[in-house]
């Protein structure tokens, strides 16, 4: 008799969902244009190149598709500092997640709200023969704002970028974040101490592995068919 199914890897975290589903955003987020770092808040943007395509739309299974698809499944992260939960059926613009985070022998756990996702190609002015101009580029992604109880006020935003002129295909991070309020004292310490430390380490293990995980699939048989959604 076969063995039954494992249940999805986000059903244990099914009450955590339901109780983020209501929670408020922990900052003003309607300023967040105005933050600066003169003001106390961290501004941070990070970003690596990945395998570059052939000029023109993005390729059905070239580096874009690719890291659309890790985006998509939260997949780029360090699994040993950060997990993310969530329930797959929920459209992508509506997404609540737990982040699991990793520090030391700690689990710590937070809510964060999908926003501010981007499907877009910009505008450019043809060449007379007809090829994009110098600043076409199709950009997807989404971020994500901290939620009331996360040790962090702020928003990060994830986007894979493709120049359609001369084919380059590149992976950003952007977020604008500052401490918010711990109220256990030995925590706090902690995040004082190591909080900026993880930010960065986050940052660049991110990059790396989202290479990683594009280099990896592009190597993988490829189904005919299908295109960038």
């Amino acid at each position: 008799m076969p063995s039954p199914a494992a249940p999805p890897a986000w059903e244990p975290y099914r009450a955590r969902l339901a109780a983020y589903a209501d929670a408020r955003v922990n900052y003003d987020y309607v300023s967040q244009t105005e933050y600066t770092s003169a003001a106390g808040w961290r501004i941070d943007n990070y970003s690596v190149d990945l395998p570059a395509e052939a000029p023109g739309a993005p390729a059905p299974a070239g580096a874009f598709a690719a890291a659309q698809d890790v985006l998509r499944r939260y997949a780029f992260p360090p699994p040993n500092l950060i997990t993310g939960y969530f329930d797959p059926r929920q459209p992508l613009e509506k997404r609540i997640m737990v982040l699991r985070a990793h520090s030391l022998v700690f689990n710590f756990y937070f809510g964060v709200r999908v926003a501010d996702v981007v499907d877009e190609a910009a505008e450019f002015i043809p060449s007379p023969s007809g090829a994009p101009g110098p600043g076409s580029e199709r950009v997807w992604g989404y971020g994500y704002r901290t939620l009331e109880g996360h040790f962090e006020r702020g928003q990060i935003n994830f986007s894979v970028h493709k120049n359609l002129r001369t084919g380059a295909v590149d992976f950003r991070i952007s977020a604008v974040s500052q401490s918010g309020h711990i109220r256990n004292p030995f925590y706090w310490l902690g995040f004082k101490l190591f909080g900026r430390m993880l930010q960065r380490r986050f940052a660049h293990e991110s990059l790396a592995r989202m290479r990683r995980l594009v280099a990896e699939a592009l190597a993988r048989p490829q189904p005919l068919g299908g295109a960038a959604g």
